[in-house]
């Protein structure tokens, strides 16, 4: 032990913690040396030793040292406690538990060691042993403020608030009444707020109300004082005086959208569903119509009234809002009025009225009711023109689906002036929409080309790219804007989740599964960091004394894995295993055995592209290696060398020897913190399905029907669900027949079997939805997979699918019912599932009539149609379609992608 050395070894061996603590890690080295060539065997010099290694990196050496070191002295904290920060700084932190409480055996009143288990228990969200540990902290040093307040915190996480209350209360009891000095008022504040939201979370209204008044001068914080107090008068029904408080908050930021709700709650006009009588509605204009009065230069305040009025009420408040935000041509305006246009009615009234204002500014040179006086802005309604033209029409257009429409207008628009970069940028997301996904990255690209310093605009273009499937260009073009050196490594340190994303899901749909999962799995891998980043601040927010912010954070790290990207790269990752167990990959011995079958002359041919293909990638490597070690030298001289990926094209992933097992993992997670997604049952009943195993897949088959019983998967699984238990074969075992017992006994619960057979629910699902084309294609393919001998009759139920025109005005034009998405899902049915080449042919072609601009369909206005041949061509026009010559398109083509404008421009 320390203590047992020699006086001068006793320093040095200070002289080691003191290196370590300051990061001087050769000269604890230097120390640890010297030490242990007088005594070679001295465990806690062994475990500092390896301490020490391990932050330079030398992990190996590191764990060999402590491991002796422990050997040499069992009954040492020292060795224990280092043992466990060598497995903390591994994230390995049940091990690090484990070493810290033999640690504690040792030396029970230990405050480090104790200090470090605390936080360790805070990470792993053992709430029972942080509140023992904390206890314990406060019991050895009760004059610190931190102890008092991360037991009071503790006592809270675990649900426990009372308790943390009185904790609280009982650390006030010992300040003295001139406390806080003026250098702490803000922690003491904080505090003071964290104990009145933490009243007010256990329903202490009236206490937390009266706390507040008695303490209000203590508090810096006067804004979130303000917000707490209107919190409690609302509590407490206090709604006259909320009501004052709400307007004074309101004179403070007119444009806080939680101000207005919380004065509507006030004077009784709020509704969480939003929905209103046409009382309530005329009160709610008056009382915004006053506000506005007031704060003229609120957005909220004219925003807010569009959302609950109705007819023309709305149109009136939507013209006096749209009109200033056109004169000055805010570009965000259409997305400002986006959600409007999930009440049909209200999408009626603004075609209406930006149709009226784009004819009134073309034709007379001003708004509509100006008459013949001037506004002082008259010069600038030429703009106003070409705004409500270029933005707003034409997203409007593109939002109601009519894509010609609006590419029509866009045109007209780039012609004018094809300098404006945004207009590229709305082409190109009109052309997306439309299935022409080529071409939205051709305009996407020349949008960049147009300001090469904008990052936005280059992440949009790379976004388009990797849509259409172009991953290199789309790598190329995204790496312009990170580091030098290893730049795609920068873009994953970066945690660019959203390109990691969309480019999983371009390799997926090329078939690349071990690229796919390589990137799906590294936004998992974001998540995992992001779960590990808490760990700094269980310490620093206590002694900071930001409690409520910390608690927040606490709360948000529990629900982290419920967020969109982590639940796309979970389904991302599930989904290629799925695959993968379908079509495993062939090992090494099936390759070498396939190519001994092939002649010999086909046999050298392969063996010629593989060496070709190694010896580029060995290049490619080389190349790389190259740029990371030139740009991996810093300024001191000293080479910072970052690991290489040894499997960058994730074949290694592949693999696995049960891609089920892999898939399961990401289903836990995706069951525990998404379980109202239908996507995760979805996942959950394809893969239990696949390892039989029954009970788990009729539990999924709940899960669907509870959150959407009518939707067409939900539909799917249930069909195939009962048919496959009625193929299976008479239970035998004692477990097989339990699940038969259970089966039996539920059955009844589902209300679309009762009294029916498969093929009679499959015919009742088919009459309540024969309007909708993914119902009918559902219905349809279940009625192949319990009649397979009725698949002319499935076909036919499809292809006498009709496209509805859905117009609620006069002023609109007609919108077709179906989805692209849906019809090209239609189309995979017909070939993959029902295995009808003509059918997917003809719906092919009826399809390229409803969607010209579709690259998938080859309509007669996409990219694809020019690519194809005169064969391809020809037999379109046999088939009924339109027959087009390659010059004929050849404009429609270069409007989508090329600008020929830019040629002889000159700026």
């Amino acid at each position: 032990m320390g203590a047992s050395l020699p006086p001068k070894e006793a320093n040095l061996f200070k002289l080691i913690v003191k290196s370590y603590e300051t990061k001087q890690y050769k000269k604890g080295l230097k120390a640890a040396d010297a030490i242990l060539k007088k005594f070679p065997d001295h465990g806690e010099t062994l475990s500092m030793k390896g301490l020490t290694l391990n932050c330079m990196d030398r992990k190996s050496e590191a764990y060999e040292l402590v491991r002796l070191g422990l050997k040499n002295d069992l009954k040492s904290h020292v060795c224990w406690h280092v043992y466990g920060l060598l497995y903390r700084s591994d994230r390995e932190y049940r091990e690090a538990i484990k070493c810290y409480r033999n640690a504690l055996k040792i030396d029970p009143d230990n405050i480090e060691i104790l200090r470090d288990l605390s936080l360790l228990q805070a990470q792993m969200r053992d709430l029972t042993g942080f509140v023992e540990t904390r206890q314990q902290l406060l019991t050895l040093k009760p004059n610190h403020r931190m102890n008092w307040i991360g037991f009071a915190v503790a006592h809270h996480l675990n649900s426990n608030g009372a308790k943390a209350i009185e904790i609280l209360e009982a650390y006030e009891g010992t300040l003295e009444d001139d406390y806080p000095p003026e250098n702490e008022r803000c922690e003491h504040g904080e505090m003071l707020l964290y104990k009145i939201s933490l009243l007010e979370e256990c329903g202490f209204i009236e206490r937390a109300y009266e706390e507040l008044r008695k303490k209000e001068f203590k508090i810096v914080d006067k804004l979130t004082l303000k917000e707490q107090l209107v919190s409690l008068f609302v509590k407490l029904n206090h709604l006259e005086e909320g009501e004052k408080l709400y307007r004074a908050l309101l004179s403070m930021n007119p444009d806080n959208y939680r101000y207005y709700e919380g004065l509507q709650k006030c004077v009784g006009l709020f509704s969480e569903d939003g929905l209103y009588s046409p009382d309530e509605i005329d009160q709610l204009d008056a009382l915004y119509k006053s506000i506005g009065q007031e704060y003229h230069w609120s957005s909220a305040v004219k925003r807010i009234p569009l959302d609950f009025l109705q007819g023309e009420k709305f149109r009136e408040a939507a013209d006096n809002y749209i009109r200033p935000l056109l004169t000055k041509g805010v570009p965000s305006l259409f997305s400002d009025l986006s959600p409007l246009y999930d009440h049909p009615c209200k999408a009626d009234i603004l075609e209406q009225l930006i149709l009226e204002l784009e004819h009134s500014v073309r034709t007379t040179g001003g708004y509509p009711g100006r008459g013949k006086k001037k506004s002082p802005r008259q010069h600038l309604c030429g703009l106003c023109f070409y705004w409500l033209r270029d933005f707003m029409l034409v997203q409007h257009y593109d939002r109601r689906g009519l894509y010609d429409t609006a590419l029509t207008k866009i045109d007209e628009a780039m012609e004018h002036t094809p300098t404006v970069i945004d207009l590229y940028s709305v082409k190109g997301r009109i052309l997306k929409h439309a299935g022409d996904l080529e071409a939205a990255a051709a305009l996407a690209d020349e949008a960049r080309c147009m300001d090469l310093a904008d990052r936005y605009i280059n992440s949009e273009c790379v976004k388009r790219m990797l849509q259409a499937d172009q991953v290199a260009l789309a790598e190329k073009t995204a790496v312009l804007f990170t580091k030098d050196g290893d730049q795609h490594n920068n873009l994953h340190d970066m945690q660019c989740m959203w390109y990691e994303l969309a480019s999983g899901e371009s390799y997926f749909r090329q078939g690349d599964l071990g690229r796919a999962l390589k990137k799906f799995l590294a936004v998992e891998k974001h998540y995992a960091d992001i779960t590990e980043d808490q760990f700094d601040f269980h310490s620093y927010c206590l002694r900071k004394m930001t409690l409520r912010a910390y608690v927040e954070m606490l709360k948000f790290q529990d629900r982290l894995h419920s967020h969109v990207y982590f639940r796309k790269a979970a389904s991302g990752a599930i989904r290629c295993y799925i695959k993968l167990y379908d079509s495993p990959s062939k090992s090494a011995a099936e390759e070498e055995d396939e190519m001994s079958r092939l002649p010999p002359s086909q046999k050298k041919k392969m063996r010629q592209k593989q060496r070709k293909a190694e010896a580029r990638a060995k290049k490619e490597a080389e190349g790389k290696n190259e740029e990371t070690s030139a740009s991996g030298v810093s300024k001191s001289g000293k080479r910072h060398v970052k690991p290489v990926d040894p499997d960058p094209h994730g074949e290694k992933l592949l693999q696995v020897e049960d891609p089920l097992l892999e898939a399961t993992k990401y289903l836990k997670l995706l069951q525990k913190n998404s379980p109202d997604s239908l996507e995760t049952h979805l996942l959950s009943f394809e893969v239990n399905m696949r390892k039989q195993k029954i009970l788990l897949a009729f539990q999924a088959v709940k899960q669907l029907l509870r959150l959407d019983a009518e939707n067409p998967d939900s539909h799917r699984c249930l069909i195939r669900f009962f048919h496959k238990v009625s193929s299976m074969a008479a239970p035998v075992t004692d477990t097989d027949k339990l699940i038969s017992s259970v089966l039996e006994a539920e059955r009844p619960s589902f209300s679309q079997l009762h009294g029916k057979s498969l093929i009679e629910t499959n015919i009742s699902f088919l009459e309540k939805h024969k309007d909708s084309l993914i119902h009918r294609a559902a219905a349809a393919e279940m009625l192949f997979v319990l009649k397979p001998d009725k698949k002319a009759e499935a076909i036919k139920l499809i292809e006498d699918s009709n496209n509805i025109l859905v117009s609620t005005s006069e002023a609109i034009v007609p919108v077709r019912k179906w989805r692209l998405k849906d019809c090209i899902a239609v189309h995979k049915l017909l070939g993959t599932v029902l295995v009808d080449c003509d059918a997917a042919s003809r719906w092919k072609l009826r399809c390229a009539e409803y969607f010209p601009c579709s690259t998938y369909f080859e309509g007669r206005s996409s990219s694809a149609f020019s690519k194809s041949s005169e064969h391809h061509i020809s037999r379109n026009s046999e088939n009924g379609g339109a027959n087009y010559t390659a010059d004929e398109n050849a404009g429609s083509l270069a409007s989508n992608g090329k600008l020929e404008a830019f040629q002889n421009l000159a700026i």
